[in-house]
């Protein structure tokens, strides 16, 4: 009898009752449990999360930054309220780990006291980072504390983009303002270079006058120290002419009665004497309009000097914005010129004779000079007027001694002028060396009061200045610089159809396991007609791979139009999985033909081996040494990677791949069988007792 024949035969038994007849049923629905039915119960678990009870606590107090209000903790609860992420209930502290304690909440989000406060702290001088409390308990759920992480992670992220929008925002504003304060900066530099380049001007001024007046002041120094030198001279002089006055005074009105013949004797010496003062007191107003001549044109250098120096420091120490740094030395210099003007004042009166002293003694000397004139001219005729001669004796005598004590003060004063003119000649010295070292100075200030225009102008053009449009966008980008451009290719709509390629071999393995507990993999008639051993391993396996197609049909049918599973590639996919039914036959129908009841055993611990060596969950590179190892030599590992190119697109390599493995496993497996169905044609003593039976 031929393979097929033998084949329908086993089929045919299933339908000689209605226990077979349900047997059968359950063998062709048997899939649905493990594929549609545990498919179905998560098929979409993250479009359900807002089924998930779960905890809100905002305890958030808010917080005031840059005039403005915070309320960090309750933007972000409505932002979760309004998203469909859990079933959120606001409660308190208390009740919120109480309830994920007992397992009322999954888990809890705790926003504290200082959230707001905290995160507003990014614009001031102590930043500090706010913190979400998240409370979970694996106790309650394993799975649900792995979303929340992710979940939350997003929540912490979108809130930590909002403060730091704040913060640079404040950073923008504050580029803006520098570059602002920068320009002010600037033109104030540039102001600063025009007021030194005048000062620089006035400078060079001060020090060409100070020149001038070093040549002024020397010259008056000079001519003091000549005029003190004839002033003690006329000291002297006038002091020996009020002796010589006196000395004939009480002579002539000791003995006036015996002046007469005294007279007629000595009318030449008398003469003589009286010319001598005559002369003398010429000479000491000669002298004087020297003095009067010299005096006014030192003064009035005095006074430039002292004037051009008052000015200078006021236009560089008094009106700018940022004082000169030779200020101090610039004032000791205005005061000394001062203190010249003032000594050049003193002597100018002196010698001008505001208070009528030096016009009284030139006066003095002229009624002198006329009186002795009038005498020498007259001493012949003495003793004829003896009498007048006596009485302007006593004139000249009292004259004589008023020039001696005007002499006498001129000389004093003179002095303190010589010595004040050196000193002024000094100071004037000093203060034309400081002027040339401030004119040096001032090119210098110019010069660096330039470069710090055009390096403030340079800086303005470096700093940036944002407008409102152009700061929004450089803070959108700032508080938020990397960006995740995700994109999936082939994605997988949801988790059930992620884990469908994973499922779908299981539950065709588990039929075919159960098929062969009902269908025996070797034909015991064919085996007692000595068949041939390759026609009974194909009449063996062609039942249960047939029922694997059925089984694949009806499940695939259950999952696209009952549950929804989409496949990029359906009519290869259904295909593709009647290949992998009967491989998955041939090798269960090669494990009990040939170990009999333990193969049943083996043919769960290999379905255990494949379940967690072919990487259907997470990647077999997360798997311990030994599922690695095992991974490229079981079949389902392959099943799985064709399944996932099927049902979510992507390149036919990794099927091609396993189809010629699971057509290499087929054909081995079958193989076996036959040579395990030609040792079952000897029957012995251990087949017709077995130890074990199932």
């Amino acid at each position: 009898m031929r393979s097929p024949k033998l084949a329908a035969l086993e089929i045919r038994r299933f339908g000689r009752g209605t226990l077979p007849r349900a047997a059968l049923a359950a063998l062709l629905l048997l899939p649905l449990l493990y594929g549609a039915l545990y498919l179905w119960s998560f098929w979409d678990p993250y479009g359900r999360l807002d089924r998930i009870p779960v905890a809100l606590v905002n305890a958030d107090q808010g917080a005031t930054a840059a005039g403005k209000k915070v309320t960090a903790g309750d933007d972000i609860t409505k932002g979760l309220r309004d998203s469909d992420t859990f079933e959120w209930h606001e409660v308190s502290a208390a009740e919120a780990r109480e309830g994920v304690e007992d397992g009322t909440y999954y888990l809890s989000l705790t926003m504290p006291e200082d959230f707001s406060e905290r995160i507003a702290s990014s614009s001031g001088d102590s930043p500090e980072t706010g913190a979400l409390q998240v409370r979970t308990n694996d106790a309650n759920n394993y799975i649900v504390g792995q979303i929340s992480r992710t979940v939350f992670s997003e929540v912490r992220t979108a809130a930590s983009t909002k403060a730091s929008r704040s913060f640079l925002d404040r950073i923008f504003i504050s580029f803006s303002d520098i570059h602002g304060k920068t320009e002010k900066a600037a033109k104030g530099a540039d102001k600063l270079t025009g007021g030194i380049g005048k000062a620089k001007k006035g400078s060079k001024d001060l020090a060409d006058g100070l020149k001038d007046a070093k040549a002024g002041s020397g010259k008056l120094a000079g001519g003091l120290k000549k005029l003190n030198k004839g002033a003690g001279d006329l000291e002297d002089g006038s002091q020996r002419v009020a002796d010589g006055t006196q000395t004939l005074a009480d002579k002539v009105n000791g003995i006036a009665d015996e002046v007469g013949p005294f007279l007629k004797d000595n009318e030449n010496t008398i003469g003589d004497t009286a010319q001598l003062i005559a002369d003398s007191a010429a000479g000491i107003r000669h002298n004087l309009d020297s003095l009067v001549k010299a005096a006014p044109t030192a003064a009035k250098g005095a006074h430039a000097a002292s004037d051009t120096l008052d000015s200078v420091y006021k236009a560089r120490c008094e009106t700018p914005v940022i004082p000169d740094p030779a200020c101090p030395d610039l004032k000791k210099a205005k005061q000394a010129a001062a203190d010249s003007a003032r000594i050049a004042d003193d002597v100018n009166t002196l010698v001008a004779d505001q208070d009528g002293d030096l016009d009284k003694l030139d006066k003095n000397l002229a009624t002198l000079q006329k009186q002795a004139q009038a005498l020498a001219d007259r001493s012949p005729h003495l003793s004829e007027d003896l009498d007048d001669a006596v009485s302007k004796i006593n004139k000249l005598n009292s004259g004589a001694g008023k020039v001696a004590e005007g002499a006498k003060t001129l000389h004093t004063g003179l002095g303190t002028a010589k010595t004040g003119a050196a000193d002024l000649d000094e100071g004037v010295g000093k203060l034309k060396t400081g002027a040339v070292d401030l004119n040096g100075g001032m090119y210098k200030l110019a010069d660096g009061s330039g470069k710090l225009a055009g390096g403030l102008h340079d800086g303005a053009g470096k700093i940036p200045d944002y407008d409102q449009q152009d700061r929004d966008r450089r803070t959108d980008v700032m508080s938020d610089p990397v960006q995740l451009a995700s994109r999936d290719l082939h994605k997988a709509p949801n988790y059930g159809t992620g884990f469908a390629p994973y499922f779908i071999p299981l539950s065709l393995w588990v039929g075919a396991m159960v098929a062969y507990m009902l269908i025996p993999p070797l034909n015991r008639r064919a085996l007692a007609a000595g068949a041939p051993a390759w026609r009974i391993a194909v009449a063996g396996w062609l039942p249960v791979a047939a029922l694997g197609v059925l089984q694949t049909v009806a499940l695939m049918s259950v999952l696209h139009w009952a549950v929804g599973l989409e496949m990029t590639r359906a009519a290869g996919t259904v295909g593709f999985l009647c290949l992998v039914t009967a491989c998955f036959a041939a090798i269960v129908q090669w494990l009990n033909a040939h170990f009999g009841a333990a193969g049943r055993i083996l043919v769960l611990a290999l379905l255990m081996l494949q379940l967690t060596s072919a990487g259907g969950t997470y990647p077999v590179q997360t798997s311990p040494g030994f599922f690695n190892a095992i991974h490229p030599f079981l079949p389902m590992s392959y099943v799985v990677d064709a399944l996932r190119r099927l049902i979510t697109g992507g390149g036919l390599g990794p099927v091609w791949q396993a189809c010629a493995v699971l057509a290499a496993f087929t054909a081995g497996a079958l193989a076996l069988t036959a040579l395990s169905a030609r040792h079952k044609q000897v029957w012995t003593l251990d087949r017709l007792h077995p130890e074990l039976t199932l």
